[in-house]
């Protein structure tokens, strides 16, 4: 028999809101495709996600343990739910993922308590991070036990390794702990040319939050810790916080297709080429004015209303600031040249 499945949208269609919006990466597709058929254990005791342990250890060390999770949320909640006691706090930039977008999970899933900082460019450093993490042993307040860190960051910058260990450096000689919102690290590495472990491992990050979504999966992120010293209950806590999935060889199977090559960096690499060709094109119109210098994937700009309303009816992209009118363009895996150019071409009829 047939499929009565039909195809709903234009496959030609592209825009610049978010690097969710692209599709599944075809080698990652033939990938679920090959995990298919017959029967594996469920709840992550199968063959793929077995040999997803060596894969993740191959880029972050020997110590390193992966626990595929289903979304960027999950693997955020997951991570510093094993790194805190009930009475301890996370300390972030006001810009971070899990304060502004996960919709009040680390709270509510959590029962976290967030200590916010300002930072003019998304990213924390040891001056700043000192701002709140302070009261060791005071009852009257929650105690600062991890610093959370997204790279690159919400603002399109990328932390560099000496600044990552300078971080890790000052968290831990106050008995605290780091976590990397890692839903772009890939796109991080990609443009400072560097291993993953580099931003990671090798600088004393404890655990990670590793996107692959943003990158080409279907679905799917990992919560991969790389100090055992910094968390507690893990396994309980991802089954607790339903983020274990029953036919976990689909997710390890697209994490072993990204990682166990190249996929990973050549789809990195598109991403952030196609945003810089994009920054240096639309940054050349008169009515355009670029508000950051493009890091990774994303550029940063402002327009006039009019022409945002009219360019996103055909390439949908976010007001990022509704005050100033500040909006953000993301480049995906799959950004071409030519949708860059297009995009660029409507922008330019003013």
């Amino acid at each position: 028999m047939g499929t009565d499945a039909v195809r709903r949208h234009d496959p030609a269609l592209k825009g610049f809101a978010s690097d969710n919006y692209a599709g599944v990466h075809p080698e990652i597709l033939e990938a679920i495709a090959l995990a298919n058929g017959g029967h594996q254990v469920a709840y992550g005791d199968d063959v793929y996600t077995s040999a997803l342990r060596n894969v993740f250890r191959r880029h972050f060390g020997e110590r390193a343990e992966a626990y595929p999770v289903f979304n960027g949320t999950g693997a955020n909640v997951v991570s510093l739910r094993a790194m805190c006691q009930p009475w301890e706090s996370v300390v972030c930039a006001d810009t971070a993922h899990v304060h502004v977008d996960e919709g009040g999970a680390p709270e509510v899933v959590g029962s976290l308590k967030l200590h916010t900082v300002r930072t003019p460019d998304g990213k924390l450093t040891p001056d700043l991070v000192g701002t709140q993490a302070w009261g060791f042993g005071d009852v009257h307040r929650a105690q600062p036990r991890v610093v959370s860190i997204t790279n690159a960051t919400e603002l399109g910058t990328v932390y560099t390794p000496a600044e990552i260990a300078a971080l890790t450096g000052h968290a831990h000689a106050r008995g605290m702990v780091v976590h990397v919102d890692g839903a772009r690290l890939c796109n991080a590495a990609a443009a400072l040319d560097v291993p993953l472990r580099a931003l990671t491992t090798d600088v004393g990050v404890d655990v990670v939050s590793f996107g692959g979504t943003k990158l080409g999966l279907m679905l799917g992120e990992a919560v991969v810790v790389l100090n055992p010293d910094a968390v507690r209950g893990l396994p309980y806590i991802r089954k607790t916080s339903m983020q274990l999935a029953s036919k976990m060889r689909f997710v390890s199977a697209q994490f072993e297709a990204l990682l166990g090559g190249d996929l990973w960096l050549r789809n990195a690499r598109n991403a952030n080429t196609m945003a810089a060709r994009l920054a240096e094109k639309a940054g050349g119109l008169p009515h355009v004015t670029l508000t950051r210098r493009p890091q990774a994937n994303a550029v940063f700009a402002t327009l006039p209303g009019e022409v945002a309303d009219r360019v996103r009816k055909d390439f949908p992209f976010y007001t990022w600031n509704q005050e100033t009118g500040e909006v953000r363009w993301m480049c995906s895996f799959d950004t071409t040249e030519e949708d860059v150019d297009a995009f660029v071409a409507a922008l330019a009829e003013g």
